[in-house]
């Protein structure tokens, strides 16, 4: 439920933030009426803000052109999020300049009460988010381009390496952006191949947005088509393994986004897309928790090889 003081702040927030916004869209955003959107609006006015309404069916307010407002004060968890936000950039496996999450750092800091101030300055002293250690990744001004192109409805234009080195210039229609295990993806529709088609960032060699738009198909879900495809299709190997443990030790020691996890007369089940075997044997292993292999049977030698490479070492003087 919102305060009355808290629908007011929301109306400014929302006039700071779009070029107008019309009575009824305020009215379904804040839960109310246009009536009392109008005396909220009469309220803002009041106290020096310019708000200037255009009455009519297709009305609606804005501020007036030029008006700017001082910086607004974050609360103490809204500048936590803010923070951890930035503190994560490159966690997101996000190539963003380490002198701009710094600047960005800076200014949030100074608008900050100063026990809102201690704190964030706690968090980011102590709190290290550190990367995968992965060197593909995409620019952050590649998903801002892109987002902008999804946003505006409008086509881009990619130069693309696939997989196995070709090269191709094509004209997309984008849907979204989707992160799955440190790696970021455009969902589209190619015209080049005339289908949907998903395009890892970091294999993009160049993006160009275009003026010209299209027309979203409404019973297109990207989201569930960015899952199926990035659990299933894009895998190389769908690893089966059965844990000698109870589900609850599983939770403990592994992501539930892992795989499927199903309960089996022998124990926990788990089906896990992979794309390199070595490192699902590594990772199964260093769970510590006894399984079998019920497939593929690659698997079985990624294992063995790796108890080789532990029996090595250890005969090492």
């Amino acid at each position: 439920m919102y305060h009355p003081t808290g629908r007011v702040l929301t109306i400014l927030e929302l006039l700071q933030s779009r070029p107008g916004v019309s009575g009824p869209y305020l009215a379904a955003r804040l839960e109310t009426d246009v009536r009392t959107v109008r005396r909220y609006v009469s309220k803002l006015q009041d106290v020096g803000i310019p708000v200037e309404s255009n009455p009519g069916r297709y009305g609606g307010y804005r501020l007036r052109p030029g008006y700017k407002l001082p910086p607004l004060i974050f609360d103490e968890n809204e500048a936590a999020a803010i923070v951890l936000g930035l503190l994560g950039s490159t966690w997101l496996e996000v190539a963003q300049s380490p002198a701009a999450v710094e600047g960005a750092l800076s200014k949030i800091t100074r608008v900050l009460t100063e026990a809102a101030r201690q704190h964030v300055l706690a968090a980011s002293s102590v709190a290290i988010l550190p990367s995968a250690g992965d060197e593909t990744r995409p620019d952050a001004s590649l998903i801002l381009l892109l987002s902008d192109s999804v946003q505006r409805g409008r086509c881009a234009r990619l130069e693309y390496r696939s997989e196995i080195g070709d090269h191709t210039r094509r004209v997309v229609e984008p849907y979204g952006l989707v992160g799955r295990r440190g790696k970021w993806y455009l969902v589209a529709f190619c015209r080049l191949r005339k289908d949907y088609r998903t395009f890892r960032l970091d294999r993009i060699r160049k993006a160009t947005p275009l003026e010209e738009g299209f027309v979203r198909k409404g019973d297109f879900d990207f989201r569930a088509y960015a899952i199926e495809y990035l659990e299933n299709r894009s895998a190389k190997w769908r690893v089966k393994v059965v844990f000698e443990a109870p589900l609850a030790k599983l939770r403990e020691r592994m992501p539930s986004s892992l795989g499927t996890f199903t309960q089996s007369a022998h124990g926990v089940r788990l089906e896990w897309p992979v794309d390199d075997l070595d490192y699902g044997a590594r990772y199964l292993v260093s769970c510590g928790i006894p399984f079998v292999v019920e497939s593929p049977p690659e698997l079985r030698a990624a294992l063995r090889r790796l108890g080789d490479e532990a029996h090595r070492i250890a005969s090492r003087e």
